[in-house]
């Protein structure tokens, strides 16, 4: 599908008389867990703008929204996400997304007010979209005035938050998603000469990147990259050893990917940096090393487009933040254009409290915005595109 046509889509912004109309919304509250513990994501604070500004009209809004993956450590209840909300847009949590308390608090709503339910990925359902599963069939029957899509971030889903109610619910975009596709469509038409900096711990949504331009490799996919070009590692060559997929696509890249020189291990908890020849080692890599963070900066300097996604190490613990850091310092002090994606690349920024005006644009996206840029459909879009008006 061309840019042109996603331009189209239908804003909040444009919808006439919202005044008592009920809005299914989807978010991403989506936030990091680090030691068990839920760490609030910039993505709340940017998804209460949306939330306000539909309280403003005077519309009832029910929330949805996801945390992790159904079956992983991370997928956990929205109830410390409500909180983290209510700091910017009241909102009432209920412990459940389809079923008789959601029932009764939805058709209890009184004008301005939200609702979040309960993450989504705690149904079944949500991963196998239909027109008649007990997700959708729910709420059809709670008669909804329009589904409003607020994240970009999770288009690339083929779930039935994302793909299912446009087909049965009058639909629009919501005020981050429409900012989001405004900028990306800019980063999009400068991608040719672009200087990809790609890291962070979910390499496989890196991959449509590949052989798009040259790339500085950082975070887990470095560490992949080390491997496909005949580096022997120790342990992480055992924790990556059923990536065969991901290497394989790598290897066809190489010559178009740079790898780190050297590397900062987790030495009995303290950084210790080695350089490529001195591995393999018995110890997890959790930063790029000294010299690879001056190599980089030098690319950095030259570049006119810069697309940075993912954290170059682990700069939540002590001792480890250099590289993500120092390479966030150098974007944001280069005279690119520049683009900052991923929720965790958002955190981190936030963290060093580099100013987000620094970067032609920090984006909440991560793995939809990859496969965008790379000109792949999105079942999320395409579902938007192809929406109910009435």
């Amino acid at each position: 599908m061309e840019g042109d046509e996603e331009m189209t889509l239908r804003t909040i912004r444009s919808l006439k008389n919202l005044h008592g109309k009920k809005i299914l919304l989807r978010v991403d509250l989506n936030c990091d867990v680090q030691h068990g513990k839920i760490v609030e994501s910039e993505r709340i604070k940017e998804h209460a703008r949306t939330i306000k500004f539909l309280q403003g009209k005077k519309a009832k809004i029910v929330i949805l929204a996801h945390q992790g993956n159904l079956g992983e450590k991370n997928c956990a209840s929205l109830r410390q996400h409500a909180k983290f909300l209510n700091k910017y847009a009241k909102v009432k949590f209920v412990i459940e997304t389809i079923g008789k308390k959601a029932w009764l608090e939805i058709s209890e709503l009184k004008n301005s007010e939200a609702l979040l339910l309960e993450n989504v990925r705690f149904l079944k359902d949500e991963n196998y979209p239909s027109a008649n599963n007990s997700f959708v069939k729910f709420f059809k029957e709670a008669g909804f005035d329009y589904y409003v899509n607020d994240a970009f971030s999770v288009l690339h889903r083929n779930q039935t938050s994302i793909v299912s109610f446009p087909k049965i619910i009058p639909s629009a975009i919501g005020l981050v998603f429409e900012e989001e596709l405004k900028h990306i469509e800019k980063l999009k038409s400068k991608i040719k000469n672009c200087l990809f900096i790609l890291g962070g711990a979910k390499s496989e949504d890196l991959m449509p990147l590949l052989g798009k331009g040259k790339i500085l490799s950082t975070g887990k996919l470095s560490l992949l990259c080390l491997i496909a070009s005949g580096f022997k590692l120790g342990k992480e060559n055992a924790l990556l050893k059923n990536d065969f997929y991901l290497l394989s696509k790598i290897k066809k890249h190489l010559n178009k990917i740079e790898i780190p020189a050297d590397l900062a291990i987790n030495f009995h908890g303290k950084r210790k940096e080695l350089l490529i020849d001195e591995f393999p080692q018995n110890f997890a890599v959790w930063d790029i090393g000294e010299k690879t963070i001056g190599d980089y900066k030098k690319e950095i300097a030259k570049a006119k487009t810069i697309f940075f996604k993912g954290s170059p190490g682990m700069f939540q613990e002590k001792g480890f933040e250099k590289g993500t850091k120092e390479i966030l310092n150098a974007i944001a002090n280069s005279s690119a254009f520049s683009v900052i994606a991923g929720g965790q690349s958002s955190d981190a920024l936030k963290k060093f409290k580099i100013p987000k005006s620094k970067f032609s644009y920090v984006s909440l996206s991560g793995g939809s915005l990859v496969s965008y840029l790379a000109g792949e459909k999105l079942p999320g879009l395409e579902a938007l595109s192809h929406a109910r008006t009435k």
